[in-house]
């Protein structure tokens, strides 16, 4: 059992790899498992299911970001609440997130089940592709409540220092995707419907792993029904950086249903090239956002006791050292843009499209470090108008508007450039934004 003393203020840098490293290495797994799903369809070397599936994409991230609402925006609370030693609002702050996340999922599913057809065009499916991504979609759906429960425990363990914990939970759900998806996928032949099946299975794993952890390990977590309330200041906390971090992955799904529309009149197989080239483009984004998310507890925490120099010196720390990690990693994946594209399927032509994309998808990959970094301390220390603007800008408003300025001016060029722009101009906005918020 981790205890509050995982919090050492003394050695910030070993602290803080202590808290963020089980995180990456939950990324890292996480990422394996995206990536098995990807092989496995795209092995099929069938245009159109890939593209099926890569059509459903937003879908999942959309439901990240309602788990993420009550997950981030709870852990960034109880971080506090640590620093102040109120452990009694913990159990409450904890409980309602968990109660609240399930009622969420059913009305979520009941929703999306009813809306099924409508959402599946807003997608961008079209009549080759419509039938692969509605057998993603069904499972999904079905399957909603389970997968955004998983993101609650997952984080507020990690805020009460429960990292590794919380590690071991995310870890062995991704291990039984990556054993079911051959299985479902290429033995059974179940194509989409089973790559979703072997997610979902995967978050159920989760699920019961993190309750038993909670129910047994943890000091200040709680599942107590009868003490699942909030007091009204503790919700508008609890929203205020929950939603923010939501934002951040419904405007992610936007963009992507922005970039499929695109992409739609110039055939499947671009669209097919770009699923590809999101998920290896997660090798490298997985560690950064790892390495960020890491330290929201000991941020928030350091806010929370007013340790504030300890917390200009970490962040200074972790500046340099994301920076550094996606130089590094954007290099690496740039100069194998093509064998990573042919791991994954041996269409020439989709193989050459998916390089060129994804070598301007990491161009601006030392940006994004600089955008997840200030957005999680935003988040942490309860900054919600900051931390609501990051989440609105780099793949948000400010990529809308690049997207379509560029696209307007330079066609399928602009296209590729648009994300690099929006890089560039969301880093500048994260520095601006930090200097008003902690001048004093």
């Amino acid at each position: 059992m981790e205890e509050r003393s995982a919090f050492d203020t003394e050695r910030l840098v070993h602290t803080y790899f202590k808290m963020a490293l089980p995180v990456v290495f939950s990324m890292v797994i996480t990422l394996i498992y995206n990536l098995a799903d990807t092989y496995f369809i795209a092995r099929t070397n069938d245009a159109v299911l890939v593209a099926g599936v890569s059509l459903c994409a937003p879908l999942f991230t959309a439901l990240m970001a309602i788990g993420n609402i009550y997950g981030q925006g709870g852990s960034s609370l109880i971080a506090r609440l640590l620093g102040n030693n109120d452990t009694d609002s913990i159990k409450r702050v904890s409980s309602f997130c968990f109660y609240l996340a399930i009622a969420t999922g059913v009305i979520i599913a009941v929703v999306m089940r009813a809306f099924s057809l409508p959402i599946l065009k807003l997608l961008g499916v079209s009549s080759q592709t419509l039938l692969p991504a509605a057998e993603y979609y069904s499972v999904i759906v079905m399957g909603a409540p389970l997968l955004i429960l998983s993101f609650i425990h997952t984080n507020l363990m990690r805020s009460e220092g429960m990292a590794t914990t919380s590690m071991i939970c995310t870890v062995s759900g991704s291990i039984l995707n990556i054993i079911l998806d051959p299985i479902f996928i290429s033995v059974f032949g179940w194509g989409a419907w089973g790559a979703a099946l072997a997610t979902i299975l995967g978050y159920v794993l989760t699920d019961i792993l993190c309750l038993f952890f909670v129910l047994r390990k943890s000091k200040v977590l709680s599942v107590d029904i009868r003490n699942s309330h909030v007091q009204g200041n503790e919700l508008g906390q609890i929203f205020g950086v929950g939603i923010t971090a939501a934002i951040t992955n419904i405007a992610s799904s936007v963009c992507m249903i922005l970039m499929n529309q695109f992409l739609k009149e110039y055939g499947d197989e671009k669209i097919a090239a770009l699923g590809i080239v999101m998920k290896i483009t997660m090798i490298v984004q997985l560690m950064l956002v790892g390495f960020s998310f890491g330290g929201v507890p000991l941020f928030g925490f350091l806010f929370g006791a007013g340790q504030k120099e300890k917390l200009k010196e970490l962040l200074h720390f972790c500046t340099t050292f994301l920076c550094g990690l996606a130089l590094v990693e954007s290099l690496i994946v740039f100069l194998t843009a093509k064998p990573f594209m042919r791991v994954f399927i041996e269409d020439e032509a989709i193989i050459a499209d998916g390089a060129v994309m994804l070598r301007w998808q990491i161009f601006g990959m030392v940006f994004c470090a600089i955008v997840l970094l200030y957005t999680c301390l935003f988040q942490a220390s309860g900054k919600a108008l900051q931390a609501l603007a990051m989440s609105l800008s780099r793949q948000g408003l400010i990529f809308v508007a690049v997207f379509v300025i560029a696209t307007i001016i330079a066609g399928y060029q602009g296209f590729l450039m648009s994300q690099l722009i929006s890089d560039a101009v969301s880093a500048a906005l994260a520095l601006v934004l930090y200097k008003f918020a902690f001048r004093k």
